[in-house]
């Protein structure tokens, strides 16, 4: 069975409703000019509300700071885009935090070697953005580099198309944020709990 992340959670009716509809696992974005930004303190709230693995999802965050945010909010992984994600993955794995790696995909294919993820983390296949994700936009499938494998896909996932792209990309996991929303950063419980039913299913 598929697993499934919902990310850039700003609620607990949202939380809620992915945990219910058992989700594998949620994000909450750090990034300050995301419009899903949460405080630091309003997700270690959401952390401990509810039992589900957890990721950090960051921009240019720097190793150290990244390990501040997860101590401070009890976050059980980390998914680092920008600057940095390397590091901060390594530093992760070496205090056994979880690591969701991303993997901006262009027209061309992966911005990103697959000899560059480090061993323990899951390379999570996006598509390439200034914003790092959160486009609602698919990129092209046939450029995934199987060598990237075991991987969650991302980028423009929704209830009309998750079944599908398990159908042909086979990931481990795949990752939905925008296109589960009402308005940017609010989600839409209704359709989060569609999105995990589709996806489950497939």
């Amino acid at each position: 069975m598929t697993w499934v992340k919902i990310c850039g959670i700003t609620s607990r009716e949202a939380l809620d409703a992915a945990h219910e509809a058992g989700a594998d696992a949620v994000g909450f974005v750090i990034a300050p000019r995301s419009p899903r930004a949460q405080p630091l303190e309003a997700i270690a709230d959401m952390v401990a509300h509810a039992s589900l693995p957890s990721y950090l999802v960051s921009v240019d965050a720097s190793p150290d700071d990244l390990a501040d945010a997860v101590h401070q909010t009890g976050a059980t992984g980390i998914q680092p885009h920008g600057a940095h994600a390397v590091a901060a993955a390594r530093r992760a794995l070496d205090s056994s935090w979880e690591v969701l790696l991303p993997v901006p995909m262009g027209p061309s294919g992966a911005a990103r070697n697959p000899h560059e993820v480090p061993t323990g983390a899951i390379p999570l296949l996006d598509t390439a953005s200034p914003s790092h994700g959160g486009t609602g936009t698919v990129f092209r499938w046939e450029l995934i580099d199987r060598r990237f494998a075991p991987f969650v896909l991302a980028g423009g996932l929704g209830v009309d198309n998750v079944r599908r792209a398990i159908a042909e990309v086979a990931p481990f996991g795949v990752d939905a944020s925008s296109r589960l929303e009402t308005a940017p950063g609010v989600k839409d419980p209704d359709t989060i709990r569609a999105f995990i039913e589709e996806a489950k299913s497939a």
